[in-house]
């Protein structure tokens, strides 16, 4: 499901969702549905796999890319009722704010945090959340930050850019972000992720850098408006050095192999650097998706 989601929102960043080689609506819409679960209300990664958090958001972003929600009727892919989606997502958020990522177990992490409110978000539901939960979802994402500003997945964990995506992009569909982020000590903190000798970015000190945090370190510093505290030519030079040149695609970094998921976020870090807007359309930093898409399904952020 998250491959299928991938691949789309790359091919509609570089305008190409209708090329000839790639999956057609009715395509995408018959996977999705062997992916719904009746019983849950929620998506799979793939038929037969358990529903998920994560993958529910993916479908709903995938149903949007691809027109294939309907807000008058509510209906996602023609036949599958909001309501059963929400009532899923809304089953999953525990008693201290924290949200599961399965019903069938708990699997507390921010990234679901971010996921329940992205989908009611893009669901036009948000406002079904009450004060109560928002105030608890926010309390919740405060629980997980650092000292250095950051945040993790769970209460004491390490900061990540990853999870400080989420929980920034949380706050920020929550309207939460100045009550709570220190925006300068954390806008450092994502800053030095990148690296002197690369220019790309890496997710915690001491690691590699990977081109996918060029999305997620990115869109985080967007949010915060601290993208200028980044050197970006560096860093456009570390993402297209990670192409393959005869295959086209993009890897986590240079001489390693091209996959989907790199090949997002590398084209979604160079929309946010205005790398020729000529070939490239512009990308919504809290969702991933095109400001085109979003613009037409009437979704502000």
């Amino acid at each position: 499901m998250s491959g299928l989601y991938w691949a789309s929102t790359a091919l509609n960043l570089i305008n190409s969702l209708e090329h000839p080689k790639a999956p057609k609506k009715e395509e995408i819409k018959t996977f999705c549905i062997s992916c719904f679960d009746e019983k849950t209300g929620g998506f799979s990664a793939a038929p037969g796999h358990n529903s998920h958090i994560l993958y529910t958001l993916s479908a709903i972003q995938l149903a949007l890319t691809h027109d294939l929600i309907n807000y008058q009727d509510k209906l996602i892919f023609d036949e599958i009722a909001f309501q059963k989606v929400i009532n899923f997502v809304f089953g999953l958020i525990q008693e201290n704010g924290g949200v599961s990522g399965s019903s069938r177990w708990i699997d507390i992490d921010t990234r679901f945090n971010f996921c329940l409110v992205a989908c009611l978000k893009l669901l036009k539901s948000l406002d079904l959340l009450t004060e109560d939960q928002k105030k608890s979802q926010v309390e919740y994402i405060k629980s997980c930050m650092n000292f250095d500003g950051g945040f993790g997945t769970v209460p004491g964990a390490e900061s990540h850019s990853g999870q400080i995506y989420c929980c920034v992009g949380a706050l920020k569909i929550l309207k939460c972000i100045d009550q709570l982020v220190n925006v300068d000590r954390l806008g450092f903190w994502l800053a030095e992720r990148q690296l002197k000798k690369s220019g790309g970015l890496n997710g915690r000190p001491e690691k590699l850098p990977d081109v996918c945090y060029s999305f997620w370190v990115l869109s985080s510093l967007e949010m915060l408006d601290r993208t200028c505290w980044i050197d970006k030519d560096d860093l456009v030079s570390f993402i297209l050095s990670s192409q393959d040149d005869e295959l086209g695609g993009i890897a986590d970094r240079p001489g390693d192999w091209i996959d989907p998921f790199h090949t997002l976020f590398g084209l979604a870090g160079l929309s946010l650097l205005k790398f020729d807007e000529t070939v490239l359309q512009t990308i919504n930093p809290v969702v991933c998706m095109c400001e085109s898409t979003l613009q037409r399904h009437g979704i502000e952020f």
